[in-house]
């Protein structure tokens, strides 16, 4: 069974040097797509993709991340609207590169797509009443 999945790999200072993703490909015969990428040598890294393979590979692969010290979580919990504060304005909408957000042509609300999500940041930028928030 194939899976494919959306994560983001926190790379604390012992790891952020080492080839990690070349092991996922190589000895785990896994596939990726790099969505964001933030690293500062030395120091720490960020990295948001998409791995795919089959299952068993998969789990390994998280297993080899877990065992090097990374630190693994859904790309869905990044990102988050506030519903209480969103006033379905519509900013996010036209500014989002991958679509995660859409109006609702009955009810002119905005919808939030988490699977569509890259954890760009800018629908957090572009919020006048701050709803979409950046969850650690």
């Amino acid at each position: 069974m194939t899976v494919s999945r959306r994560i983001v790999l926190h790379f604390p200072q012992m790891v952020v040097d080492q080839p990690v993703v070349y092991h996922l490909a190589k000895d785990f015969n896994l596939s990726f797509n790099i969505l964001k990428a933030s690293v500062t040598p030395g120091k720490e890294g960020l990295l948001i993709m998409e791995l795919s393979g089959d299952q068993e590979d998969y789990d390994k692969g998280i297993q080899y991340l877990t065992e090097a010290g990374v630190e693994i979580q859904p790309l869905s919990r990044d990102v988050v609207r506030n519903e209480a504060r969103c006033t379905h304005c519509g900013a996010c909408v036209a500014l989002c590169p991958t679509g995660a957000f859409s109006l609702e042509p009955n009810t002119r609300r905005v919808l939030f797509d988490n699977s569509k999500c890259i954890v760009c940041e800018l629908c957090i930028k572009a919020c006048p009443p701050h709803a979409m928030e950046l969850s650690l």
